[in-house]
């Protein structure tokens, strides 16, 4: 851990160098968890940012917190590479900014989300250093997406078609805390609103023949995204056919997703290929995903989306049609080849083009 920490004080001090400033300042819970390997500055999990944020100058690294969480995050959370700053809870937003000043000399700072007018924002050259996993990274990655894909298969195993959504989320995120993961995101949707709603966030309404449930579980900071059916009667041939559309879809993606490609590139195979499937509206009535990390999703592919994929980038694409949806992580590889962070040799499953891909569950 602290090897990962200080070769990213080091890129963060490039980043300094290039850009003649004299601090960056992240707050973000993703630009925190990506700097601390991993460390949590999380307390409202609906917020982007947290209860601390790291300041880095070129001789020192400080986490700014105040006197309520220091020292749980020394005990629990943070790597040895930084020192701790800590301010009054009541009024400590000018002793913090008063001791920025004093460390970077009253110089430029930089920041993930840059004060109006008193910070610039963090060039893109950092941005593209936090989107590719270093091995220390991809291997936390692997814990978390094993995580996520048993916890989903052992609620998916339980669930009964007279649970309501709100239910089955809550059974989502019950799962996903015991196994010490933030439920991000628990997307529900039963049989009747299945079709209906891409996005479908529970209702108290019965999930009934058949549910989706999906996944942005966090774990160190980084996202595992899986998208998963549960069935109690057996699915219509219409049914069953949209699944194998969307896999078929999917598999065209995962196999342009080589070191070198662009996201756009992506893009346009998708439109295309749901084109040749007859669903020529399907790529503009969802996002079809991206690459990921620490954000669900760090870049949605669109038409104009020139992002090169490379060696340790993660990826997380989710073609749907109405009622049918397929979504796992993967992260690319040295040799080019695609590691499934979230497979689950327990759920159902078929191959699709040489990649075991899931079914719905029947229970």
């Amino acid at each position: 851990m602290n090897e990962e920490v200080s070769r990213k004080l080091e890129l963060i001090r490039e980043t300094l160098r290039e850009n003649e400033a004299q601090g960056v300042r992240l707050r973000g819970t993703d630009w925190f968890a990506w700097a601390t390997a991993g460390a949590s500055n999380t307390v409202l999990l609906a917020a982007e940012t947290g209860v601390a944020e790291v300041l880095v100058t070129t001789e020192d690294a400080w986490v700014l917190t105040d006197e309520i969480e220091a020292q749980r995050l020394i005990d629990e959370e943070l790597p040895a590479n930084f020192k701790v700053y800590v301010n009054p809870w009541a009024d400590g937003a000018a002793a913090r900014e008063s001791f920025v000043r004093d460390v970077t000399g009253g110089g430029k700072t930089i920041s993930d989300r840059p004060i109006c007018n008193l910070e610039k924002p963090l060039p893109p050259t950092l941005q593209t250093h936090k989107r590719v996993m270093m091995s220390s990274e991809l291997e936390r990655y692997r814990q978390v997406g094993q995580k996520a894909s048993f916890a989903m298969t052992e609620v998916l195993k339980a669930a009964k078609p007279t649970w309501t959504e709100y239910q089955l989320a809550g059974a989502g995120a019950e799962a996903l805390w015991a196994k010490g993961l933030h439920p991000a995101l628990t997307l529900v949707a039963g049989e009747r609103r299945l079709p209906l709603y891409r996005h479908a966030t529970a209702t108290g309404e019965q999930i009934g023949r058949q549910a989706m449930l999906v996944f942005c579980a966090r774990g160190y900071g980084l996202y595992a995204n899986l998208t998963r059916f549960v069935c109690f009667s057996q699915l219509s041939g219409e049914q069953a056919e949209l699944h194998r559309h969307v896999r078929e879809v999917e598999a065209v993606v995962l196999n342009l997703c080589q070191p070198g490609t662009t996201l756009d590139k992506v893009y346009h195979a998708l439109a295309q290929t749901y084109e040749q499937h007859g669903f020529p509206n399907a790529i503009r009535e969802h996002h079809q995903g991206g690459t990921t990390g620490y954000l669900a999703r760090e870049i949605v592919a669109n038409p104009t989306t020139t992002d090169t994929l490379t060696e340790g980038i993660a990826l997380a694409w989710n073609p749907s049609l109405p009622g049918a949806k397929v979504e796992d992580t993967f992260a690319i590889l040295k040799d080019g080849k695609l590691e499934n962070l979230t497979f689950d040799a327990n759920f159902p499953n078929v191959e699709v083009e040489g990649r075991l891909r899931p079914v719905p569950l029947y229970n």
